[in-house]
């Protein structure tokens, strides 16, 4: 059994995931000590990710399974070489995605079984987060938001009624586990996000309120 602690970040494209996963790393290394806490992401997380990475996000594939095997394949490995030896040595992940994009992006986006993908979490032995803070902000807003970063990714030139799907599947994940998986307002300005993740980290697990390890 694994430690650690695992929390993941979720949400649509241009949601802010990003920034609010260095906040939270940043405030969880702050009282406990760097070497206490491991931000990673998917895909690409691990040393030969970027391979994949690119191929998931640059290329076009013409199989509708491949791009779910692809992040499959990746995950397996992110698991093996980052996840799995820092829960076990009981560090606090914080991974950008992970289990619930792929839920969503390939279930509602691609309209791929959600039992078959579950069928092949569960033969992978996927490690199920602690905690899951999604990220929801209209589609409209994110694609707003993704635009003026430019260079739009394979992923992004999906546009509105993709990530409106991929929403919905986010929806339907966070009412499904409603104790795992935290929904909060995209919307909102970052710090009121950050100080909303910060409260349920604390509440949930109070040692992220304790002092920093010696």
């Amino acid at each position: 059994m694994a430690k650690g602690i695992f929390l993941t970040l979720e949400g649509i494209d241009g949601c802010g995931k990003t920034t609010q996963a260095r906040i939270l790393a940043g405030n969880l290394a702050s009282r406990l000590g760097n070497e206490a806490v491991l931000w990673t992401k998917e895909p690409g997380g691990w040393a030969g990710g970027e391979m994949i990475r690119a191929l998931l996000l640059q290329q076009g594939m013409q199989h509708p399974l491949s791009e779910l095997f692809l992040f499959l394949a990746d995950r397996c490995e992110h698991i093996k070489e980052v996840i799995a030896p820092a829960l076990d040595a009981g560090k606090i992940v914080v991974c950008e995605r992970f289990t619930d994009s792929t839920l969503a992006y390939q279930s509602w986006g691609r309209k791929i079984s959600l039992e078959k993908i579950e069928d092949l979490f569960r033969w992978c032995a996927f490690p199920v987060p602690d905690l899951t803070f999604w990220i929801d902000l209209p589609p409209g807003k994110a694609c707003h938001r993704v635009s003026r970063r430019g260079g739009l990714d394979r992923m992004e030139e999906k546009g509105k009624i993709f990530l409106e799907n991929v929403r919905n599947g986010f929806l339907f994940l966070s009412e499904r586990e409603p104790e795992r998986i935290i929904r909060l307002d995209g919307d909102k300005d970052i710090e009121a996000i950050a100080q909303e993740i910060a409260r349920r980290v604390e509440v949930v697990f109070p040692r992220e309120g304790q002092e920093k390890r010696r």
